[in-house]
């Protein structure tokens, strides 16, 4: 098995939730575009030796856009559903290693992730069997409502776990839980689920809260926010 990191970035959403005249990934950031910062990070890491990025087909915003990363960059053709664009970076990626090199995926929209938190997920998953992923403990007291929001009942926290990215799987095994869910028609809204869906079992390794997922408007202030606390200007 191959020592070497890979990041796959699915790019292809059009982020409805935003409501902008483009999506979220190519909103702009302090001095560059979100997408811009999410790729940089990545690529700075000196343990990834390249990045597969899944883009919409009729993108018109990404051949505007012009990226300075410090690794090799290859563009796919991504899917309408983010599981249909990991795949395809998959694909594309097994075209270019002879081994099966561990795979990091990240959303475009979190550019605020941390090279310790990276570090961290490289220490503890590198040597495990199946992998796992970043996440942040539930802090806040859970409810679960009906339709009409009356409040069913209190979700005992401990244990609980809000997920984020990467997530960190070898190359062999996530392209087969990926096919197998979408042969059997199970929808999976990240890369552990369909690695659970397959029978195995990964592992939750904590991050800062600082990595957001930019998603709705107030979300770049805050990024902004925390990329100037990372830098240490406030």
């Amino acid at each position: 098995m191959s020592s070497g990191f890979w990041a796959v970035v699915p790019a292809a959403g059009i982020g409805e939730r935003m409501q902008s005249d483009r999506p979220k990934q190519y909103l702009q950031l302090e001095d560059k575009l979100v997408i811009e910062h999410t790729l940089q990070r990545l690529a700075s890491h000196p343990e990834i030796k390249g990045i597969v990025i899944a883009v919409a087909q009729e993108d018109g915003w990404w051949p505007t856009v012009s990226i300075d990363v410090s690794c090799p960059l290859y563009v796919v053709n991504g899917g309408k559903q983010r599981s249909y664009s990991v795949l395809k970076a998959l694909d594309k990626l097994s075209t270019l290693v002879t081994d099966d090199p561990w795979v990091l995926v990240h959303d475009a929209a979190r550019p605020c992730i941390r090279q310790e938190d990276i570090n961290r997920l490289l220490s503890m998953l590198s040597k495990h069997d199946v992998g796992g992923l970043l996440g942040i403990p539930v802090n806040d007291t859970v409810k679960r409502t009906g339709d009409d929001n009356v409040i069913l009942e209190t979700i005992e926290r401990q244990n609980l776990w809000r997920a984020s990215t990467p997530q960190m799987f070898r190359l062999v095994l996530l392209k087969s839980a990926l096919e197998t869910s979408m042969e059997q028609n199970i929808t999976v809204t990240d890369e552990a689920s369909a690695i659970e869906f397959a029978g195995f079992e990964p592992v939750m390794v904590e991050g800062h809260s600082d990595n957001i997922k930019i998603t709705v408007s107030t979300d770049l202030a805050l990024a902004q926010l925390f990329m100037q606390q990372q830098r240490g200007e406030c």
